[in-house]
């Protein structure tokens, strides 16, 4: 869905509202920022992302990138990756992004929050095996901690350490001497993630815009 050519209120803006949770008006902001990243193209390739200033000392650049490119992350029991994406993708990956909003129930909270947790484990879980490896659960900690803003970097990481440590000595410890630790399960990520306040913390800036204000 490239160009967007709708006005606020139209079946198109309707569409993708109900669809990410952004009102028109972030709608309008968000195509004018997919066109100028394009370069009134309509569609983003990854060399398109490439050029972004903001994302070039990102230490997980190649994850976001290939994130709005990855299939489970835009359609329905999705698999693989697509070389562009239009628009309506574009939204819909920058929708993870989105802060709740302050009207939102302990439901719908809940479901966001679900939400988030799955980008995130699809971001790390790049062989689409449905697992992630200790090193890749210890980085995703990390980035949490160091976005919280509360901590440096070297506590972050030693924290980080810790909890990869407890988890193995937890996982491996109840397995018998022939079995082969395949890593850790959505399902085991959501739980062990259980206590970290992750919704308002991922966010992304590029463009001169921060997700962390859309909300509504």
């Amino acid at each position: 869905m490239g160009a967007l050519q709708s006005s606020p209120g139209q079946p198109e803006y309707v569409d993708l509202a109900e669809k990410t949770g952004f009102s028109f008006e972030q709608i309008g902001v968000l195509h004018k920022r997919f066109k100028q990243l394009s370069h009134n193209e309509e569609t983003l390739r990854r060399d398109h992302f490439n050029k972004i200033p903001d994302l070039a000392c990102n230490p997980i650049r190649s994850q976001i990138i290939e994130a709005f490119f990855d299939r489970r992350n835009f359609c329905k029991n999705g698999d693989g990756t697509v070389e562009e994406i239009g628009f309506e993708e574009f939204l819909v990956v920058m929708s993870h992004f989105r802060p709740p909003s302050l009207h939102m129930t302990e439901e719908q909270r809940e479901s966001l929050r679900r939400e988030k947790l799955r980008f995130l484990f699809n971001m790390h879980d790049t062989d689409n095996d449905g697992t992630i490896t200790l090193e890749e659960y210890r980085h995703v900690v990390e980035e949490l901690l160091s976005l919280s803003g509360a901590l440096g970097k070297d506590t972050a990481k030693s924290i980080a350490d810790a909890a990869m440590l407890e988890v193995a000595s937890i996982s491996m410890g109840h397995m018998e001497p022939d079995e082969f630790y395949e890593g850790i399960t959505f399902e085991h990520f959501l739980k062990l993630l259980n206590g970290f306040e992750i919704e308002s913390r991922m966010n992304i800036r590029f463009l001169k815009m921060d997700t962390t204000t859309l909300c509504k």
